[in-house]
C-alpha cells in the first residue's frame, strides 16, 4: 500500500465525524462512476491543499466535487469548483451533491449553464457553439 493511501487512511481514522461522512459520499461517488461506464475514476486525495484539483480522479477535463452536507451552499461550491476546474486546467466542473436518503444516482449534479451548453454540443446536440 503506497504511503499516501496510508497516510489518508490514517487521517481519517481520526478525523471528525463529518470529514468521515465527507470521505465516505467521495468513495460512494466513485464506485458509481466506476459501475457506470468510467472504469479509472476514483477518489483523489490531498483534498483542501492548494492546488486542490477536485474529489473524484479518473475523468480527463472534468473536475468533480462531492458534496455531502446538511445546508446547500450552491454559491460556495460552484466557486470552489471553478477554483479547482482552474487548478486542473479541466473543460469542465461539476459539483455532485448528496441527496438525503436516496442513493446514489439520485445525487444532484450541478454546472454553470455554459458549461452544459458546451458539453451538449461537444456530444452531438445543439447546432454550434454556444
Amino acid at each position: 500500500m503506497s504511503r499516501t493511501i496510508l497516510d489518508a487512511r490514517m487521517e481519517e481514522s481520526v478525523a471528525s465525524p463529518q470529514k468521515r461522512k465527507g470521505s465516505q459520499w467521495e468513495r460512494d461517488v466513485a464506485t458509481y462512476l466506476k459501475d457506470n461506464g468510467f472504469p479509472f475514476a476514483e477518489r483523489a486525495y490531498g483534498a483542501g491543499r492548494p492546488q486542490d484539483v477536485g474529489d473524484i480522479d479518473g475523468l480527463p477535463g472534468i473536475v468533480l466535487e462531492a458534496k455531502n452536507c446538511a445546508k446547500i451552499e450552491l454559491a460556495a461550491w460552484m466557486d470552489e469548483a471553478a477554483t479547482e476546474r482552474a487548478n486542473a486546467w479541466a473543460r469542465y466542473g461539476v459539483v455532485i451533491a448528496k441527496r438525503r436518503r436516496k442513493p446514489v444516482s439520485d445525487a444532484y449534479a450541478i454546472m454553470p449553464l455554459s458549461q452544459l451548453a458546451q458539453l451538449l454540443v461537444e456530444a452531438g446536440y445543439g447546432a454550434g457553439t454556444p
